[in-house]
């Protein structure tokens, strides 16, 4: 097989809290109109499982891939029941509901699922003011957070924080959260979709019956944690490669995100332990490997594979600079499964980091 950046179907979520920041903060293009509230770029996650758009493999699901080349695709020695990461462009130009999502014991006691979600969000673009909610305060306990949930006074209970654009927020399974309004993310998480929510509204915006709410209440309790507190990051820059700048925003067993800009080419030898995947939201960018090469556009996402070898990433100062990006400059997000020691600590030690910066990024052990 000669393997070569993979790109996919995105699939598109109309949720109540959104609108259209993604086709015009991003410059994504073909997409429905009406509300775009999620836009899943890289997905295996049961039937949003992404369709192949581009070279030889064109036609197949990124699941069957997953299960056919697992070492290839996704690393040497991985396997697993999907691909591990999703990822999407979230407009949350309304508040989120207040909600969690399923810890991985929690997924497999409950669910009978394989694994949680833990997620991370990078902030792409937010308003003045902005902010998030995240964890719970100290000393309430769970007929506290009943009567705040149902007098809907989430600020009584929760902490907020104030969010701009560069920041990620890293929030494992089981972390009560909500964002916005006014505010666009990239979000990088475990390959799930399990929730539960306080609110008295569904996702599109649909009045629940009281003995539903109390029980969606009720089950958000039973799966609460408390033993994390997410909080913005600016994120650690790693070395500069000449005029090119590497941010990492957040870091933890199940993925890493990082936030490149690059005002020159730079070449990327990706690693046969783990794939890596780039989203774009700058200028177009030029993809050069092996084999062949391909442009990855404003507003899309691909697939490296384990296997691909060598790739040289140009980018491209022609056309509209999106609202998002850095002027004069290719900008993209990068994600990956790391090694936490070899990936995250040693390199960020390097660049100058001390222990504490480090694991601020998320749960890293040290």
């Amino acid at each position: 097989m000669q393997w070569y950046p993979i790109k996919l179907t995105a699939h598109v979520r109309t949720y109540a809290f959104g609108e259209r920041l993604i086709p015009e903060l991003i410059g994504k293009d073909d997409l429905p109109g009406g509300v775009v509230a999620e836009t899943w770029e890289i997905s295996d996650y049961a039937q949003t499982t992404g369709t192949v758009i581009n070279g030889a493999l064109a036609g197949q699901t990124l699941h069957a891939l997953t299960e056919r080349y697992p070492d290839e695709l996704v690393g040497e020695g991985w396997r697993g029941p999907h691909f591990p990461l999703l990822e999407k462009f979230l407009d949350a130009s309304h508040m989120l509901p207040v909600h969690l999502h399923a810890d991985d014991e929690t997924a497999r006691r409950v669910y009978s699922a394989p694994n949680g979600k833990s997620e991370a969000w990078h902030i792409l673009w937010a308003a003045p003011g902005a902010s998030i909610l995240a964890g719970i305060k100290p000393g309430l306990d769970r007929a506290d957070l009943f009567a705040a949930f149902k007098a809907e006074t989430y600020d009584a209970v929760m902490y907020r924080y104030p969010i701009v654009a560069g920041d990620t927020v890293y929030v494992p399974g089981g972390v009560i959260h909500s964002f916005g309004p006014d505010t666009l993310i990239f979000e990088v998480q475990q390959t799930s979709d399990l929730a539960q929510t306080v609110m008295p509204m569904d996702l599109y915006g649909n009045r629940l019956a009281e003995d539903r709410w109390v029980a969606s209440i009720n089950a958000t309790l039973d799966e609460l944690r408390g033993h994390y507190l997410p909080r913005p990051v600016a994120g650690l820059p790693l070395e500069s490669l000449g005029q090119n700048r590497y941010v990492v925003g957040c870091a933890g067993p199940h993925f890493a995100l990082e936030r490149w800009t690059l005002f020159a080419p730079h070449t990327e030898r990706v690693s046969s332990r783990c794939c890596l995947t780039l989203s774009n939201v700058g200028h177009p960018v030029r993809l050069d490997y092996q084999g062949g090469t391909d442009t990855l556009a404003r507003g899309e996402s691909c697939i490296l594979p384990a296997a691909l070898g060598e790739v040289t990433i140009t980018p491209s100062d022609t056309g509209e600079v999106p609202q998002v990006a850095t002027a004069g400059a290719a900008s993209l997000v990068a994600c990956y499964v790391p090694d936490l020691a070899i990936d995250i600590v040693a390199r960020l030690r390097a660049a100058g980091h001390d222990d504490a910066a480090i694991a601020a990024l998320g749960e890293v052990p040290l």
